[in-house]
């Protein structure tokens, strides 16, 4: 199972990449794709929605059940990848290129909290 080094993890399997600017980018891990099955819808927050941490941010649903995926960090929606949500099965084939939105973190910190690649491993026994 691919798990990026460069990458923070949940244990709820989303994964967090900082970016540049301060934000943060948020898509679902290869485990939580296979766990789930074939996914053949998303839903996506709001842009602007402010968010704390381990809150419902959107859902994604499989052939087999719907999961919610929840907000790594407090912060604020600043962009959403429409194009994921117009072709959920993307993320079947990359769940680590198919981001799902990106976060404005309220206290930065928060991020340096989350699972490392090695921690996100033993947790999934990988």
């Amino acid at each position: 199972m691919n798990i990026p080094t460069d990458l923070k993890y949940t244990e709820s399997h989303e994964w967090v990449r900082r970016e540049a600017d301060g934000s943060v980018t948020v898509g679902i891990t290869e485990y939580a794709q296979d766990a789930l099955g074939d996914i053949v819808f998303v839903e996506l927050p709001q842009v602007g929605k402010a968010f704390t941490a381990g809150a419902d941010a959107a859902v994604v649903e499989s052939v087999k059940a719907a999961s919610d995926i929840y907000a790594p960090v407090a912060g604020t929606v600043t962009a959403v990848n429409q194009s994921v949500a117009d072709a959920p099965d993307s993320i079947n084939s990359d769940a680590f290129g198919a981001w799902l939105f990106k976060l404005q973190p309220s206290d930065a910190s928060q991020i340096d909290k989350l699972l490392s690649a090695d921690a996100y491993a033993q947790a999934t026994g990988n």
